[in-house]
């Protein structure tokens, strides 16, 4: 299967269900102008982002407030793309403009990804749902009682039971067999031992998103514009502190608005951009190092160090396992989780026939894949070559196969996020600094044995109908995968810590850059602002640093943003 940007149906069907959702170039801003002059015609609450926090916070909100959802991307309901698990990897490896996965490569070398459709996250994400661990809640101060309450809000809508897989159950059984217990069985709960936990794909295999959460919304209330690209954020300035007034956008045929707030005490600006595009929007509103901003020639509004610090990403690295029997596609079913933060998970069936082996690969292909997100100036034809002989000499039986994967949760290690230029349609330039502390590196090794031991064990062994396999080779195959831009050693098969360092790549959980305490307070709103709030240092479409496994979609991340 090649490179398909796939569109079924009819691309408005969705308005019968989601009236007030409309291209951003329908928006008249003589519905939010008198505002400007003191009246009370401007939106109660303007959000910037219509990802996984964005679509729950503005369909509750809307049911008692005046709603503006500014979302750049455009809606996931008729992109095959996104709504087939079979196309999961073909979202991922769509590099056009108007993709809902926009590439990025980190400074560390990395390949990632930042959604730019409505729902965020949940629309090219893996789909795993599991609640927070009861230590993250009381770690935040949040309300126990009412976060429980929460989840099924969520959970009715968009989460399913997923029908195990024969590879995912083989998995389960090795897990157990190599000490990670005791078995938890089916369970939105985290839970230390193995589970199988919730899933956004229903059982034929479409992906429900969290822009369906909108039905909620009250339609008199809320409106949402899709392809619109926010610019900066309006201040008033003439008073001791800067004011949040409103925001300027760009709708999808280049033309620029104003949409403003009322003049209502509780009348309130949130970003809920994800962990990439808070902080830059700050940035290029203004807020962030003096310094910084006056180098790219942005007006400060506020002198904050710690805009774009403390980024963080969870590192994962995966190994191989071939198949001599065809597996089901399934994406993450089955976890096991330890109390050190390392997770092991799998997913399955995603190569192709042995006709497109040499073609196309999704985001393992040198055609279309990993190296079209990188520039042209660093795509030499030597390169090219290299990953193509690299792919070509793997066997067709690993092409029928999974993979283990092996993650880190709540890394130690942090980098920094920094503009390039002032456009905002540019990735900014980050640095996530994987395995920079030694515990984090000190995890995946332990990881990669665990990963090996399950590689190893009967029940894989007897699933892939493979002989048993050598630490050396397993690791090996991996080595030889063409997964990230870092370059190799000769130790890497010898030197499981070089092995981890060498082959990391990601599973899309970074978060940062607005951390509570150094850009935001506890009730999240922007230190030295009004009306102002933002994502904390954390990603909009799953909350992070709370010892939960798996992109996770919940009704908590209703607190998932920063107040301007």
């Amino acid at each position: 299967m090649s490179l398909k940007i796939c569109n079924a149906g009819k691309d408005n069907f969705y308005e019968y269900r989601f009236p007030f959702i409309r291209r951003a170039s329908s928006f008249s801003s003589s519905t939010s102008s008198s505002s400007a002059n003191g009246g009370n015609n401007g939106y109660d609450y303007i959000i910037v982002g219509g990802g996984t926090a964005g679509c729950p916070l503005a369909a509750t909100l809307s049911q008692n407030f005046s709603v503006l959802l500014l979302e750049r991307g455009g809606v996931p309901f008729s992109n095959a793309n996104v709504s087939l698990l079979e196309n999961f990897h073909i979202a991922l490896a769509d590099t056009s403009p108007t993709s809902a996965s926009q590439a990025f490569i980190s400074t560390d070398g990395v390949i990632n990804a930042r959604a730019r459709v409505l729902g965020g996250g949940t629309c090219i994400n893996a789909g795993f749902y599991t609640r927070a661990s009861a230590r993250f809640i009381k770690k935040v101060g949040w309300d126990a009682k009412l976060v429980k309450e929460s989840y099924p809000w969520v959970e009715k809508q968009i989460v399913h039971r997923p029908n195990l897989a024969p590879w995912q159950r083989a998995v389960k059984d090795s897990l157990l067999d190599i000490g990670i217990s005791p078995f938890n069985g089916f369970t939105y709960d985290h839970k230390y031992g193995t589970k199988i936990g919730g899933t956004i794909f229903d059982r034929f295999g479409h992906r429900h998103t969290a822009a369906e959460l909108l039905v909620s919304g009250n339609p008199h209330k809320l409106t949402v514009l899709i392809h619109a690209t926010v610019q900066k954020i309006v201040f008033d300035t003439t008073g001791k502190q800067p004011k949040a007034v409103g925001v300027i956008f760009k709708d999808e045929k280049g033309h620029q608005h104003q949409a403003l707030l009322g003049n209502k005490a509780q009348s309130e600006i949130i970003l809920s951009c994800g962990a990439i595009g808070t902080p830059q929007m700050l940035l290029l509103s203004g807020i962030g190092p003096k310094a910084d901003l006056e180098k790219m020639n942005i007006p400060v509004v506020l002198d904050n160090k710690f805009v774009g610090k403390g980024m963080s990403d969870n590192p994962m690295n995966s190994v191989f396992v071939p198949s001599n029997r065809p597996v089901v596609q399934s994406l993450i079913q089955t976890v096991g989780i330890t109390k050190k933060g390392v997770y092991i998970e799998a997913s399955s069936g995603f190569g192709q026939s042995n006709d497109s082996i040499h073609c196309h690969h999704g985001i393992m292909s040198a055609e279309i894949g990993q190296l079209s997100t990188i520039s042209p100036k660093q795509r030499t034809p030597e390169a090219i070559q290299a990953y193509i002989k690299g792919k070509r000499d793997i066997p067709h039986e690993a092409f029928k196969g999974g993979f283990i994967l092996e993650k880190i949760a709540t890394p130690i290690s942090t980098g920094e996020l920094s503009l390039i230029n002032t456009n905002v349609d540019d990735n900014p330039s980050v640095t996530f600094n994987y395995f920079k502390h030694p515990y984090d590196l000190q995890r995946c090794v332990e990881g990669i044995r665990m990963a090996t031991k399950l590689v190893q064990s009967k029940h894989v062994t007897n699933f892939t109908k493979c002989e048993k396999e050598t630490v050396d080779k397993i690791l090996n195959r991996s080595v030889g995968a063409n997964v990230n831009l870092i370059p190799r050693h000769t130790n890497d098969t010898k030197s499981m810590e070089q092995f981890c360092k060498d082959t990391v790549i990601t599973i899309w959980h970074y978060h940062g850059g607005c951390h509570v305490g150094e850009v935001v307070s506890p009730e999240y709103k922007v230190h030295g602002s009004e009306d102002f709030e933002g994502e904390i240092g954390k990603s909009s479409w799953h909350m992070r640093k709370d010892g939960s496994p798996g992109r996770r979609m919940r009704e908590e991340v209703l607190f998932s943003n920063i107040v301007i």
